[in-house]
């Protein structure tokens, strides 16, 4: 599944792509592909024909379009009345969602769920298309609430106090300029997990999947296992700073794609898998340790229904350790 460095080359392709134009059309060709729009396919349509997308917003792997259309983002009404709510077009990549830009003159893809077709402007491809083979993803329109803090929602190009209704209870990610050292180091205390379990809460820290906590433990020289309420504020920072290293490294080589079911909007693979130190290298020497003149092999284990991978010198597991 996409994690956040995919998530974000898809929200910066989008948003050089499709903000400050119209949608004059939207075409559903799979109605599983819009299941979480619970009023249908006539509603969806009716809600995105005509809006106007402000900007592209993430915060961790949720992206979301926020839009402008029948007064929507146009203050309170005159008559003094309640405020119109405010909504957004949510996209859910799941496992194979893909967000391509391209020209009506490109043939369909295979599995093509929805295609939606914007104001026309020259250079630029006229339509957004929705592909997903395995159909775990999806669109649907939704509210955008007001952020907790106050602070903006997520990363976008214009940064406002809303947040798309079904992100709002997570927490802000290592790449959000709002994020709180701080604020995670004492709520991150306060548990009593292991480590990697506690980075792959998207309430306490958003965005941090799989692959890049296996990354970021391994640079930061921390085991997974390791208790959270030992967590020193130092191995707090050097853990957040990791994630941080990792995921603009991943931004700069285009995500990780393993294979063709994940792509930007312009239908190119990422090539961060190339880069990794830890994730999917069992049985490979540890590249640090072999520059140190060490001979140690990073080992896989199982962890919650999936797989963890470490350097049994470098990333010691620590005596009681938790899951």
């Amino acid at each position: 599944m996409p994690e956040l460095p995919e998530v974000e080359v898809v929200r910066r392709g989008l948003a050089k792509w499709v903000r400050g134009r119209t949608i004059t059309g939207v075409e559903v060709l799979d109605p599983r592909s819009i299941r979480r729009h619970a009023l249908g396919t006539e509603d969806f349509v009716g809600n995105l024909e005509h809006a106007t997308v402000l900007d592209v917003v993430r915060r961790g792997k949720f992206l979301w379009m926020p839009l402008s259309m029948n007064g929507y983002h146009e203050g309170p009404p005159t008559n003094g009345s309640e405020a119109l709510p405010k909504v957004a077009l949510m996209a859910h990549l799941g496992m194979s969602g893909q967000l391509l830009m391209q020209d009506p003159d490109v043939p369909d893809e295979k599995h093509l769920k929805v295609r939606i077709t914007l104001s026309p402007v020259e250079g630029m491809p006229e339509q957004l298309r929705f592909v997903d083979q395995r159909i775990f993803g999806g669109l649907f329109v939704t509210w955008l609430v007001p952020t907790q803090d106050g602070g903006p929602g997520g990363l976008g190009e214009t940064p406002l106090p809303e947040i798309a209704e079904e992100a709002s209870h997570i927490a802000r990610d290592p790449l959000d300029p709002q994020f709180s050292l701080d604020d995670f180091y004492r709520k991150i205390k306060k548990r009593k997990t292991g480590l990697k379990r506690a980075l792959l809460d998207q309430g306490l820290i958003s965005g941090i999947g799989n692959i890049y906590a296996d990354e970021a433990l391994w640079q930061a020289k921390l085991h997974y296992a390791r208790a959270t309420d030992t967590l020193r504020r130092a191995d707090a920072e050097r853990l957040i700073t990791a994630a941080k290293d990792v995921m603009e490294a991943a931004l700069a080589a285009g995500g990780t794609s393993f294979d063709s079911l994940y792509v930007n909007v312009n239908g190119d693979s990422g090539y961060f898998a190339r880069s990794l130190n830890a994730y999917g290298r069992a049985g490979q020497y540890c590249t640090r340790c072999e520059a140190s003149g060490l001979q140690s092999v990073i080992k896989r284990e199982q962890f919650m229904n999936r797989s963890s991978y470490t350097c049994p010198v470098c990333q010691p597991r620590p005596r009681n350790g938790r899951w």
